[in-house]
C-alpha cells in the first residue's frame, strides 16, 4: 500500500487519497493526459464546480492543441458551450446533430436563470 502511494504522489505531485472526487479528477486532467491522446469522458463535470468545469476546458483547448481529440457525454450547458464543439443529441427520434442553443440543457438552463421563482414555484418549492 505505501509502494502505492508513493507512485502515486510522484504521478501528481500527492496522494489522490488525499482529494476529493473533483481535484482527483483535476490531478488526473492536468497531470496524466497529454498530446496526441483520444480521450472518452462520461460525465467529467459530476463532481466539478462550475469555476472548475471552465478550468477543465481551458485545459482541454491546450490538449486540443497538442492533437488530443474528446468525445464527451455530458448534461453541462458549460461544457457544451465549448467553441466549435459538435453536439450530437440521442433521444427517443434517434442521434441528431444540434446547435447549442437547442439542447435542453440550455433551454433549460436559461429558463432557470430568466424565472427562478416561477420555476421554483412550479417544483412546488415555493
Amino acid at each position: 500500500m505505501k509502494e502505492t502511494h508513493f507512485v502515486l504522489e510522484r504521478a501528481y505531485g500527492h496522494s489522490l487519497h488525499d482529494c476529493s472526487h473533483g481535484e482527483s479528477f483535476m490531478a488526473l486532467l492536468h497531470n496524466r493526459f497529454s498530446g496526441n491522446g483520444l480521450y472518452i469522458l462520461d460525465e467529467p463535470e459530476s463532481a466539478l464546480s462550475l469555476s472548475r468545469q471552465m478550468n477543465m476546458m481551458v485545459r482541454f483547448k491546450e490538449l486540443l492543441a497538442q492533437k488530443s481529440q474528446f468525445i464527451i457525454a455530458t448534461h453541462s450547458p458549460i461544457l457544451l458551450a465549448y467553441p466549435g464543439a459538435e453536439i450530437w443529441q440521442l433521444d427517443e427520434k434517434g442521434i441528431q446533430k444540434v446547435v447549442y442553443e437547442d439542447t435542453d440543457q440550455y433551454r433549460l438552463t436559461k429558463f432557470f436563470l430568466n424565472n427562478p421563482e416561477r420555476m421554483l414555484k412550479e417544483l412546488n418549492l415555493l
